[in-house]
C-alpha cells in the first residue's frame, strides 16, 4: 500500500476515533442526537452549515465541472453567494418557528404551517427521494478518490462499500455533534489543501493566474466563455436562480438551522459565508490548470481533473495529505446527510403509522434507518451515472420544488392552500421525474419553441409550473371552502 493510501487510512481511523471520544454513553434523545440538542452556538452553526456546503462536489465537482465546460463553472460561485445573502432574511423566521414548536424535521415545519399531516408526508418523500442523489454523490467522490490513489489496488466499489460503512459507523455513535466538530477540522483543511492548489499549480504550470487563462484562450478559443449552445446564458441565469432558491430546501441542510440557540446566528453567518465560499474558486483554478496539463478526460472522467493533476505534480505523501482532504469532504456532509435522512424515516413515517411508539424506541430504530439509507446510496453508487455536478443539478430540481409553498408559509397572508401546496410540490417534482427518467428536455415537447425558451435548465420550468398549479389549486380550493362555510355556518 502507498503512502498515500496510509494517509487516508490513517484519517478514516480518526474519524472513528473521534466519533468513539465524543460519544455520549448516555441515553440520549432523538433531538439531542439530531439536532445537538439545540444548543449550537454561532461558529458550530456556521461550520455546520458551512460544511453542508463543501462536499465532494466542491473537492472534485467544481474542479472537473472548470476541466470540461469552462467558463460555466462560475455559475456555482453566483448561485452559492445569492444563496447565503437570502439567508439573512429567510432562515430567522424558519428558526422561530421551528424553536417554538420543537420541530425535529423539515417535513414537520410544512406540516404545522398548513396544519396537514398529508402535505408533511408528501415533503417526506421528497426530502429522502432527493437525499439518495446528495449521498450517491458523496460516495461517488471517495470512490474515485480511492480508486485514483492507488492506481486500481482498491477498487471504487471496495472503496465506496468501506467508507459507507465507516460513515454509517460514525453516525450511530456520534450523531450531529460529532459531525459539527468533524465539519470544524474538514473546512480548516480542504481551505488550506484547496487555497494552495489553486495558487500553486497556475503559477508552477503557467506562470501565474492570468497566464494561465492565456494560454488556454490560445489553445481552445471561447472555452472560458459561455457557449452559444447547451449552457448558454439562458442556462446559466435559470440554473443560477433554482439552486440559490434551493440550497437552503435540502432536509439536511434545513434541519441544521434549527440546531441553533438563537436566530442571530444566521445573520452573522449570512455576512461572512460569501467570503467563505472563495474555496470553491481555488478549486476551480485547479481544474482549469489541468486543461492543458492532463488532457482527453471524458464524461464522468473529468471529476478526476484535480487528482489526476496532483500526482503528476507532487510526491505520494502529499498525494495522501489531498486525497485525505478528500475523504473529509466525503464523510463529514455524507454523515449529515445520513443523519437527517434515517431522521425522516423514523419520525416522518414511522411515528406516523404508530404514535404510540416510546421515544426510546423511535431514537432506535432511526440508527436502524441509517444503515438502510446508507445500503441503498451504495447499491445506487455502485450502478454508475452521471458526474458529480450532474448529480446535484438533478438534486437541486427536486428539492426547489419545495421553495415555493416555503415562502407562501412565510408570508403574512399565505395564498396557498394546503391542497395548492401539494399539488405544486406533485406536479413540479413529477416534472423533474419525467425528465430524468425519460430524457426528454423542451425541446421535445415544443420543438418549434425560441431558443432561448429550449435552453431553460428544466428543473426551473418545473418550477414555474409548480408556482401555476399551486396558485390555480389555492383558488378554487379557497372558494370551495368560502362556499362550504357559508352554506354550513
Amino acid at each position: 500500500m502507498n503512502s498515500a493510501l496510509w494517509l487516508i487510512c490513517a484519517v478514516v481511523a480518526a474519524i472513528l476515533i473521534l466519533a468513539a471520544w465524543g460519544r455520549n454513553h448516555r441515553r440520549v434523545s432523538l433531538e439531542q442526537w439530531a439536532l445537538g440538542g439545540r444548543r449550537f452556538g454561532p461558529v458550530l452553526v456556521f461550520l455546520l452549515m458551512a460544511g453542508e456546503i463543501y462536499t465532494t462536489f466542491t473537492f472534485l465537482g467544481a474542479s472537473g465541472f472548470a476541466y470540461g465546460k469552462g467558463g460555466t463553472v462560475f455559475y456555482i460561485l453566483t448561485y452559492t453567494c445569492l444563496a447565503f445573502v437570502t439567508s439573512y432574511w429567510l432562515l430567522p423566521p424558519i428558526w422561530r418557528f421551528a424553536n417554538e414548536m420543537r420541530l425535529v424535521t423539515q417535513p414537520d415545519f410544512f406540516e404545522q404551517k398548513y396544519d396537514s399531516p398529508g402535505l408533511g408526508f408528501l415533503v417526506t418523500v421528497v426530502g429522502l427521494v432527493a437525499l439518495i442523489p446528495y449521498l450517491i454523490l458523496q460516495l461517488k467522490g471517495l470512490g474515485i478518490i480511492a480508486e485514483t490513489l492507488s492506481g486500481g489496488e482498491i477498487s471504487k466499489s471496495r472503496a465506496v462499500i468501506l467508507g459507507a460503512a465507516v460513515m454509517a459507523l460514525y453516525v450511530i455513535a456520534s450523531g450531529m455533534r460529532g459531525s459539527a466538530w468533524a465539519a470544524a477540522v474538514k473546512d480548516v483543511t480542504i481551505w488550506i489543501i484547496c487555497a494552495f492548489l489553486g495558487l500553486y499549480l497556475p503559477y508552477h504550470y503557467y506562470g501565474g493566474i492570468g497566464a494561465m487563462f492565456d494560454q488556454i484562450e490560445m489553445a481552445r478559443p471561447g472555452f472560458l466563455a459561455l457557449p452559444n449552445t447547451g449552457e448558454t446564458i439562458v442556462w446559466y441565469c435559470s440554473t443560477v436562480a433554482l439552486s440559490a432558491l434551493g440550497l437552503y430546501m435540502w432536509p439536511h441542510t434545513f434541519s441544521s438551522v434549527y440546531t441553533s440557540r438563537s436566530e442571530g446566528a444566521f445573520r452573522r453567518n449570512a455576512v461572512l459565508m460569501p467570503l467563505y465560499s472563495l474555496v470553491m474558486l481555488f478549486a476551480m483554478l485547479v481544474g482549469f490548470a489541468a486543461v492543458l496539463k492532463i488532457p482527453g478526460l471524458q464524461g464522468d472522467e473529468i471529476d478526476l481533473a484535480l487528482l489526476k493533476l496532483s500526482i503528476a505534480t507532487f510526491d505520494p505523501w502529499f498525494v495522501g495529505v489531498i486525497g485525505a482532504a478528500g475523504v473529509l469532504t466525503a464523510l463529514v456532509p455524507g454523515s449529515t446527510i445520513v443523519i437527517v435522512g434515517s431522521t425522516l424515516i423514523s419520525t416522518n413515517i414511522l411515528r406516523k403509522l404508530a404514535p404510540s411508539i416510546s421515544d426510546r424506541l423511535v431514537t432506535g430504530f432511526t440508527k436502524c434507518s441509517v444503515l438502510l439509507m446508507t445500503a441503498i446510496a451504495v447499491l445506487f453508487t455502485l450502478m454508475g451515472g452521471e458526474s458529480i455536478v450532474a448529480i446535484l443539478i438533478m438534486g437541486y430540481s427536486i428539492v426547489t420544488q419545495l421553495f415555493p409553498a416555503l415562502l407562501a408559509s412565510l408570508l403574512p397572508k399565505n395564498p396557498f392552500t394546503k391542497e395548492g401546496a401539494a399539488a405544486g410540490i406533485i406536479v413540479g417534482v413529477g416534472t423533474v421525474g419525467i425528465v430524468v427518467t425519460t430524457g426528454l428536455t423542451i425541446a421535445s415537447f415544443f420543438p418549434n419553441a425560441p431558443a432561448t425558451v429550449k435552453q431553460i435548465n428544466t428543473g426551473f420550468i418545473a418550477l414555474t409550473l409548480n408556482v401555476l398549479v399551486a396558485l390555480l389549486v389555492s383558488v378554487a380550493t379557497a372558494q370551495r371552502q368560502t362556499s362550504s362555510a357559508r352554506f354550513n355556518p
